[in-house]
Formats: C-alpha cells, sequence, structure tokens
C-alpha cells in the first residue's frame, strides 16, 4: 500500500493550541492512521488472517483428536477443555512473529523511512503497529474461540470470567507487541524474520499449553512454569472452569498474579527498547 493514501489531514480547528496538548494529539491521530492503515492491509490480503490462524486450528485437530486419547489430565478432566486455553495462549505467544516480520518488511520497502520523512508523531509508527496487531489478535481469538466451540470447548466461568481470560490473553499479546517491533527493528531483511520461529517455536512449546509442566522432567517444568505463558493459560483455564491441572509451587498459585505481573515486566523492557531502536534508525 502507497505511503501517499494513509496520512490523514483533520480539520485544524480540531486541534488543541497549546504544545503538550497539540503533540499528544497528533500522536494519537498519527497513530491511529498506522492503525487503519495496517487494518485495510488485512482485508485486501484475507490470507495473511488465514495463514496465521491455519497453526492453531490445525493444532486443534492434531492434539485434540489425534493425540488427545493418549493425553491425560493430572487431577482428571476432558482433554480438549484442558487444550483449548492453551491454544489460544500459543496462538498469542507466537504472534510476535507476525509483528516482527511487519515492521522488517516495512524497513527493507522503505516504508519506515517514507514514514520518517513525513510530519507525523515519532511514536506513531511503533505505538500505531501495536494498536493494529491487537485488533488482529482479537479477531485471531474470536475465529479460534468458534473452532473451539465446534469441537466440544465450553467455558463454565460464566461471562465474566470468560472475558476476564480473553482480556489476560490479549494482555500477553500486548506486551509481545514490543518485542515483535524491536526484533523486526534489530533483524536486516525478511530471511532473517523468518528465523525468529526457533526462538517463538520452543517460548511456546516449552509451557503448560499441552501438557503440565509436573509431567515434564524437573528441569524442563521448571522453565515450562515460569514462562509467562504458562501463567496466563492457567490463569485462563481457572477463570474458565476448565481443568487447570495446577501444581502446589508458588508460580502456579499465583498464576493470575503472574498473569498481570508478567506483561508489565515485557512491556517495561521491551517497549522503550522498541522506542529507542527506532529513533536510532535515523542515526
Amino acid at each position: 500500500m502507497s505511503t501517499q493514501t494513509i496520512h490523514s489531514s483533520p480539520s485544524t480547528a480540531d486541534v488543541p493550541d497549546d504544545g503538550p496538548s497539540r503533540r499528544l494529539y497528533w500522536a494519537f491521530a498519527d497513530g491511529w492512521t498506522i492503525v487503519r492503515r495496517g487494518m485495510t492491509h488485512y482485508v485486501r490480503q484475507p490470507s495473511n488472517i488465514a495463514w496465521q490462524l491455519g497453526f492453531p486450528i490445525v493444532s486443534v485437530l492434531l492434539f485434540g483428536y489425534v493425540f488427545g486419547s493418549a493425553m491425560s489430565v493430572p487431577g482428571g478432566g476432558d482433554y480438549r477443555e484442558f487444550l483449548m486455553p492453551g491454544l489460544f495462549g500459543m496462538t498469542m505467544a507466537m504472534a510476535f512473529m507476525n509483528t516482527a516480520y511487519a515492521v522488517v518488511f516495512d524497513t527493507t520497502k522503505g516504508v519506515t523511512d517514507r514514514f520518517r520523512s513525513m510530519p507525523m508523531a515519532p511514536s506513531a509508527v511503533v505505538t500505531g503497529r501495536g494498536g493494529g496487531d491487537l485488533i488482529a489478535a482479537t479477531l485471531d481469538l474470536l475465529v479460534l474461540a468458534m473452532t473451539a466451540l465446534v469441537v466440544g470447548w465450553r467455558s463454565q466461568g460464566g461471562i465474566l470470567g470468560t472475558l476476564a481470560a480473553f482480556a489476560l490473553f490479549l494482555l500477553l499479546r500486548f506486551a509481545l507487541i514490543w518485542v515483535g517491533v524491536w526484533l523486526g527493528l534489530l533483524v536486516p531483511n525478511e530471511e532473517a524474520a523468518g528465523s525468529l520461529f526457533a526462538v517463538a517455536f520452543p517460548f511456546a512449546m516449552i509451557s503448560s499449553v499441552f501438557v503440565a509442566p509436573s509431567l515434564m522432567p524437573t528441569w524442563l517444568g521448571t522453565i515450562a512454569l515460569w514462562n509467562p505463558v504458562s501463567s496466563t493459560v492457567t490463569a485462563a483455564r481457572e477463570l474458565f472452569g476448565n481443568p487447570p491441572a495446577v501444581g502446589d509451587t508458588w508460580i502456579e498459585q499465583n498464576a493470575l498474579l503472574m498473569a498481570l505481573v508478567w506483561p508489565v515486566i515485557i512491556t517495561a523492557i521491551f517497549l522503550p527498547l522498541a522506542v529507542r531502536r527506532f529513533q536510532r534508525l535515523s542515526r
């Protein structure tokens, strides 16, 4: 998409006159323009969404039906109900690759340089990418939840519990967006961005997504327990009323707390890194 079509020109009569308010206004307006650009890409290229959802949907069929009969949940319970919150979490965890790839694409094609040459807020490119990816993540969760309902998954946690669980998934995705932006600004080209799968795959898999950490070797189970994905998935299982398979470790007993703390830590580290990296592109 040409950058010539994305710059909006709101009426100057609507812009606050004083300095800080004016900067805040343009930061929001320019960021929203970047969000609309991202949504336009999804509308014009729906295959991107299909590709993003392909892996988790295939995982539902593969692990739910092919391997599911051989899986057991510690403490009992239906494996597909145990599995689905894990797949929601895995989808959110691995999506930072999409963010990184989109950032690399814009950088290598000169779109990012075009943005920087425009009279727009310096933070708009980074925050706009984050806002657009969060909307896309919401659509991903909606489609995946519909798939889950088809295969028999149900939430027993009521409306508030269900919404809270999905909010935790989006919170994790929001935090990982900044990891994707930072990595996207670090890697030199699209081929290198593809290698990020080697990082995303163990990050999502060495967790409680598919099996309880208590069933893993001790050293691997410890890594899985302290994986932020595990905290979000375990907390969501409890909110959904699905089998949680929770052990007696501190991190498992405080999964809801850590599902809130981990995204804050990740955002506090990688959001400044992403903004700083973007600012250094001009040096």
